[in-house]
């Protein structure tokens, strides 16, 4: 058998997207699975072994080009795949296997993707209420029953030369045990815990023994420098000095991880380090740290979860009233 998935367009889902990766192996442990997914994803696919290739799709985020992606699908017929697994709900993300002529296509109905679908799928919310159950259910007949999740948590893979390189090259050491910021979240603000509780958990963690690195894109090299602005010897911002796959490497040489409810949380619990899951807009009820090696802080306030980029009420008390003190002491339970 040939499966070819089209892949999700964030790193959180993409990262969860392993689960389904692994629920297919095991049904069908010969397999050749293949996947196209957006150019950035290349790093972090080629980290899970269950695929045999990634094949970039050259298209901006949000973007139709049919005549693209229906040109992709056409160069993709000689594969001769049997099965393709759509994960996004989008016409557009349909149009590839279509016209790469893959005879089974299953995908939830959406966007009105009569045809281009044929193994339609209903979702379910009230039953699928966690995007892991909504992958997982992709890989199965439409009445099987769902797996646990837990036998399918995701697992990058690790290379141990590259940690040894970013050691070298970015002047790290190893001589006090790792915690690993992520105060990013590409969402918006309401899921971005205060960067003040950041800058004092910082201080207390190096006061205890630990060396701090705070990890994110180009884009928050200034939130790294907020929550230090005063350099020390035990904090390290790497923010926009890693490409994806270093910072799965970096992570994994880490005892634990702080991270708001984002895409490198989804990295982090893949990578095997103990993290501090922290919630303010969403809900771990629906996409929590897929590991057994995580504490979820989470209020659980009556205005919670909205689901908002921006605290609708202007007081973002689901991440303000959460102290670092919290944290910390959830971190020195577990050391």
């Amino acid at each position: 058998m040939k499966i070819l998935f089209v892949a999700p367009s964030w790193v959180g889902d993409m990262t969860m997207a392993q689960s389904l990766f692994k629920k297919c192996r095991s049904d069908h442990p010969d397999a050749v699975m293949d996947v196209v997914a957006p150019v950035w994803s290349l790093p972090i696919l080629n980290r899970m072994p269950e695929i045999r290739k990634g094949i970039p799709i050259p298209i901006g985020h949000g973007q139709m080009q049919f005549f693209r992606r229906a040109a992709i699908g056409r160069a993709l017929i000689a594969e001769a795949y049997d099965w393709a697994i759509i994960t996004p709900r989008t016409w557009k993300s349909a149009i590839i296997p279509f016209f790469a002529r893959i005879p089974r296509r299953t995908g939830y109905t959406g966007e009105l993707r009569y045809g281009l679908v044929n193994d339609r799928r209903k979702l379910d919310k009230k039953t699928l209420d966690m995007t892991v159950l909504r992958l997982l259910a992709l890989a199965g007949e439409k009445t099987a029953p769902l797996p646990p999740p837990i036998d399918f948590y995701p697992e990058l893979t690790i290379d141990v030369e590259n940690q040894q390189r970013l050691v070298k090259d970015l002047g790290l050491t190893m001589e006090r045990p790792v915690v690993c910021f992520c105060p990013g979240a590409e969402y918006g603000p309401a899921k971005q815990w205060p960067l003040r509780h950041f800058q004092e958990l910082a201080e207390m963690l190096i006061a205890a023994g630990y060396q701090v690195w705070t990890l994110g894109s180009a884009k928050e090299v200034g939130i790294g420098e907020a929550i230090c602005p005063e350099k020390k010897e035990w904090y390290a911002n790497l923010c926009g000095k890693t490409r994806l796959e270093d910072t799965i490497d970096l992570m994994a040489l880490a005892v634990h991880g702080v991270t708001n409810d984002s895409g490198l949380m989804h990295v982090a619990a893949a990578s095997g380090l103990q993290i501090e899951a922290i919630y303010g807009s969403s809900s771990p009820s629906y996409t929590p740290p897929l590991t057994d090696r995580a504490h979820v802080h989470y209020l659980g306030l009556s205005c919670s979860p909205c689901f908002e980029r921006t605290c609708p009420l202007g007081h973002l008390n689901c991440l303000n009233h959460m102290p670092p003190e919290l944290i910390y002491k959830s971190i020195m339970a577990s050391s």
